[in-house]
């Protein structure tokens, strides 16, 4: 397995690590700045989500960089994009900063996206993500992060 494809399963593998920061009932008190006070653990969980979301463009600046791009890459990093934002969507419900009626409809999306790539490998085809999609993904994140940092200030 090669670099970029490391770093995808790295974004992975954080998922469970941020979903421990912002579902579980960690008491782990605040930080207070100069007019803030911020909560910890769902302080920690954003910033892992953030850096969870920044690994999806250094593995993709490495496969381009030095020519490391794999079919096993361009299924495995928009998943990973999919499963990292669907947790976090699913975050947002249950801190009722999202609602739900909208999360199930992105979700569904990003599912039959995923469906329809799984039958084109099916048939040896493999679609790797596009410009569209990247920025759909970013946005999503930065979103999402907002929301989540938005959450951390009481």
């Amino acid at each position: 397995m090669n670099l970029p494809n490391k770093i995808t399963v790295s974004r992975i593998f954080l998922i469970p690590v941020f979903l421990l920061f912002m579902l579980a009932p960690l008491q782990w008190g605040s930080i207070t700045l100069p007019g803030i006070e911020i909560e910890t653990a769902h302080f920690l969980g954003a910033l892992i989500f953030i850096v969870a979301s920044v690994t999806d463009w250094i593995d993709g600046y490495y496969a381009r960089k030095y020519n490391l791009v794999t079919n096993l890459g361009k299924f495995l990093d928009p998943l990973a994009d999919k499963l990292l934002v669907s947790a976090a969507l699913i975050v947002l419900v249950d801190l009722k900063l999202a609602p739900a009626w909208i999360v199930i409809v992105i979700i569904s999306r990003e599912f039959a996206v995923t469906g329809l790539r799984l039958i084109l490998a099916g048939s040896g085809e493999v679609v790797a993500a596009n410009m569209l999609g990247k920025i759909k993904t970013w946005a999503q994140i930065v979103a999402i992060s907002a929301l989540l940092l938005k959450n951390v200030v009481f």
